[in-house]
């Protein structure tokens, strides 16, 4: 029976009444949804609770994980069992604390498939004008395009990105929003797609003018009929005018690809596949510029015998903004974030900092992640409401990009104490992680975040690489807003376990184990962490 969702065991001694064989017996059994019951010899002890997670499959693919830290020789921690209820699952708590802790960096690092991946054309229209003109739906699906290029090239995806941004201004914005993309190259030659685009072009009317620059209209009704309406193409779109822009667009995207076939420096050309054929183009556009990047995507195909055959779209909403006109662009969109984390920081410091500059990177960090955290935290097809109260860039508004960076500075303040601390001769240097005792984890809180932080995680890096290639039609969606979430949710549960449990104790000798135990612990969280932030083109603040 498939497993549809998660029972986790409360108010138990994990390692009396989770060992395999001994009596009363707990289970961890899969039920319905996702809640938290403990059965103990067959009878229901308190009421159901909520366990906060990704999404309803997240815990069968831990489960799995857990089953894959089992090695040859090693004793079980866990064992199956079919029950009434589906499926029941014995589980050794402080064994499952010690396979995952003892080799933290190994397991929050993303895991990447031992050859090269496909090959993908990330294409973001948007960055080829001003910034000054960059619209917030446009700035939205920039953001995503930044953070798909990050989780591919993570997991040894080869990505192309276009274009290279040439306006003098955009690299100077992209990188105050830590947008990492090529900037301006040579122009690719249009000679070919020119010679080709002259042989279809319809002859004009003598009624029907053409704009300056333009070298006159293609039609695409074939096209359309070829793929059919339900592809996803508008079934309005006939015609698309050719102009000298437009082939500069199309002779950047065929030079991406076929930079392919010349490409050795991953082993990419003693490839069988190292055609067109073999990558896939997405076009992440705004919901505003999708009718013509249809237009674009047919043109190709019908100007180019090569064009890949896989072209897909992923089609960022709409932006609204609550209370505020429409008009607002990206680079004022960022000032006013600015201003209000400087002004949120002064009112709480009770002095200006604006003339330490170290303060100000540390400003200009935080409004990044406000706007990353808002722009990619909702999935990119759905529409975005915006609020831009001062009170949405809080350290205490829990689903904040400062707060989750608030939290990051506190486990590195934490690690800080430990050093001076140690240094001090308060507390001795940090054992091996094979010496540590993780039997002395017993709180819910620390077996929250390995379960729904720690283990998930590079399973969840994987699936934001995720992309549908061989989906049919010409929409696909991508899960950008996972990491966001995950973070989020990390955060709310390492805040709440921070202000329970007192990690660094007396200098005592007895209290050590558990202190280093809960070190270790945190260790894996902060590796997370970064990762996670990583994923974001955001780095970790030491404080705030």
């Amino acid at each position: 029976m498939r497993p549809t969702g998660l029972i986790l065991p409360r108010g138990s001694n994990p390692d009396r009444d989770l060992v395999p064989g001994k009596a009363p017996t707990t289970h961890i059994v899969w039920g319905p949804r996702c809640a938290l019951r403990l059965e103990v010899t067959g009878v229901d002890v308190g009421e159901p609770r909520r366990w906060p997670s990704l999404e309803p499959e997240v815990p069968e693919r831990v489960v799995h994980a857990i089953v894959g830290l089992q090695g040859p020789g090693v004793a079980p921690v866990l064992s199956c069992a079919p029950t009434p209820a589906g499926l029941a699952l014995q589980l050794r708590r402080s064994a499952v604390f010690e396979r995952v802790l003892g080799a933290v960096a190994a397991y929050a690092a993303p895991t990447v498939p031992a050859a090269p991946g496909p090959r993908v054309v990330l294409h973001c229209p948007a960055l080829r004008g001003s910034p000054c003109a960059l619209r917030l739906s446009q700035l939205r699906a920039v953001l995503v395009a930044d953070h798909l290029a990050r989780a591919l090239h993570a997991h040894r995806v080869s990505v192309r990105l276009v274009p290279a941004v040439r306006d003098p201004h955009m690299p100077t914005f992209l990188q105050q929003l830590r947008v990492d993309w090529p900037a301006a190259s040579e122009r690719a030659a249009t000679e070919a797609l020119r010679s080709r685009a002259l042989a279809e072009l319809t002859p004009a009317r003598n009624a029907e003018a053409l704009p300056p620059g333009a070298l006159g209209r293609v039609y695409l009704k074939e096209l359309v009929d070829e793929r059919g309406r339900t592809t996803g193409y508008d079934p309005k779109l006939d015609s698309c005018l050719v102009t000298e822009d437009l082939l500069a667009v199309l002779a950047e995207l065929q030079q991406a690809v076929q930079d392919w076939a010349e490409d050795s420096s991953l082993g990419l050309a003693a490839a069988p596949d190292a055609g067109a054929d073999s990558c896939m183009v997405v076009h992440v556009v705004s919901c505003e510029e999708e009718f013509q990047q249809q237009k674009l995507d047919l043109l190709w195909w019908k100007l180019d015998d090569q064009a890949p055959l896989r072209q897909k779209h992923l089609v960022c909403g709409p932006v609204k903004v609550a209370g505020a006109p429409g008009t607002l662009t990206a680079p004022e969109y960022y000032e006013l974030r600015h201003a209000q984390v400087c002004k949120a920081s002064a009112l709480k410091r009770g002095r200006d900092l604006a003339q330490d500059s170290a303060w100000m990177e540390i400003f200009r960090v935080l409004s990044v992640a406000t706007i990353k955290f808002e722009m990619l935290s909702t999935a990119p097809q759905s529409q975005l409401l915006l609020a831009l109260a001062d009170s949405s860039i809080s350290t205490k508004g829990t689903k904040s990009g400062t707060f989750v960076m608030y939290n990051c500075a506190r486990l590195a303040t934490l690690f800080e104490s430990y050093k001076c601390s140690m240094e001090q001769g308060l507390y001795p240097t940090f054992p091996p992680v094979s010496s540590l005792d993780f039997s002395l984890l017993h709180d819910e809180g620390e077996w929250l975040l390995l379960f729904n932080s720690i283990l998930p995680f590079p399973d969840l890096l994987s699936q934001t690489a995720a992309l549908p290639c061989t989906a049919p039609g010409l929409h696909i969606t991508a899960r950008t807003e996972m990491v966001c979430k995950f973070l989020v949710q990390l955060s709310m549960d390492f805040s709440s376990y921070y202000n329970r449990v007192h990690i660094l104790g007396e200098p005592r000798p007895h209290l050590f184990g558990q202190m280093f135990a809960r070190l270790q612990l945190l260790r894996a969280v902060r590796e997370v962490l970064h990762t996670g932030l990583a994923m974001l083109g955001l780095p970790p603040l030491s404080h705030i």
